[in-house]
């Protein structure tokens, strides 16, 4: 672990007033989250500041911080697995959207319930005949899938063996060649789907099935190696992410960064998806 973590993750240790209260706690004053730097509206890179991260799951974690009385630093990392070697490392302490995978235990503690649950639904143009209920009503039938999705693994062995997906570079132009008929439908996220319906300008030509076909949740995930790792900050992160749901803050925090993103799409950016008449070749 380097110095500037060690200082930046100092413990506070605060005596007991009273009989029956706790003798200490630790208490980390910074933690530096990272995560997924393209997956709106979750979290993306702030294209006002690109060395943050900013979006609904930034908001929740930033208001969840506030009330524990610790300092959120919301840094991108690079891509996904560039973000994940830092939070693995220790360099950076947490994973703002982290999905439960077998193999990632060794590396951090998941804090349960999830910050967020990713509803993926099915997405098709308007007029189809294809008839949703249950995954094994897609068998038969071509579909699309951006390389970015993070499905369950169980979810995804089912994909391998049962489905035919159509991969690509993201969902933009997973929903580009939905609307050109190329596929059938598309696997997408219940908001990251229709913010990318929304700035796209194609809200009014797709529609997506209620019935989710799998919900892999979007995890706090502490690293191992991370100074701020401590029994102190897990409990209060996994009261908080109880609390969570009740409190309305989900709801609003994601159509907010909706808006937000779409705003900023409408604006001339570089690196920004292509208009849907023009698709990438």
């Amino acid at each position: 672990m380097d110095l500037r973590r060690r200082l930046g993750c100092s413990l506070l240790w605060v005596s007991a007033l009273a009989p029956g209260l706790a003798v200490a706690a630790g208490k980390c004053e910074r933690l530096v989250v990272t995560g997924s730097p393209d997956a709106p509206p979750y979290l993306w890179q702030d294209p006002q500041n690109p060395k943050q991260l900013i979006g609904a799951s930034a908001d929740l974690l930033q208001q969840i911080a506030k009330d524990l009385g610790i300092k959120v630093e919301l840094l991108y990392a690079g891509k996904r697995s560039q973000a994940l070697d830092e939070v693995r490392s220790g360099r950076m302490d947490m994973l703002a959207d982290a999905p439960l995978t077998l193999n990632e235990l060794e590396n951090f503690d998941y804090i349960h319930p999830p910050l967020l649950e990713n509803d993926y639904l099915v997405w098709t143009r308007k007029g189809s005949t294809l008839v949703y209920s249950e995954a094994k009503d897609l068998h038969g039938h071509t579909g699309g899938l951006s390389e970015k999705s993070r499905m369950t693994q169980a979810f995804g062995t089912f994909a391998e063996q049962q489905l035919t997906l159509i991969r690509t570079a993201n969902l933009t132009q997973a929903f580009q060649k939905l609307l050109l008929g190329e596929v059938e439908y598309v696997l997408a996220g219940r908001y990251s789907g229709m913010a990318a319906a929304q700035a796209l300008g194609m809200a009014n030509d797709l529609l997506a099935f209620e019935q989710p076909v799998d919900r892999p949740g979007l995890f706090l995930a502490v690293s191992h190696n991370s100074a701020c790792n401590d029994p102190w900050l897990r409990g209060q992160l996994a009261k908080k992410m109880t609390e969570l749901p009740a409190s309305g803050l989900t709801e609003a925090a994601l159509q907010r960064n909706i808006e937000r993103w779409k705003a900023q799409q409408q604006q001339p950016q570089p690196q920004q998806p292509q208009p849907v008449s023009a698709p990438k070749q």
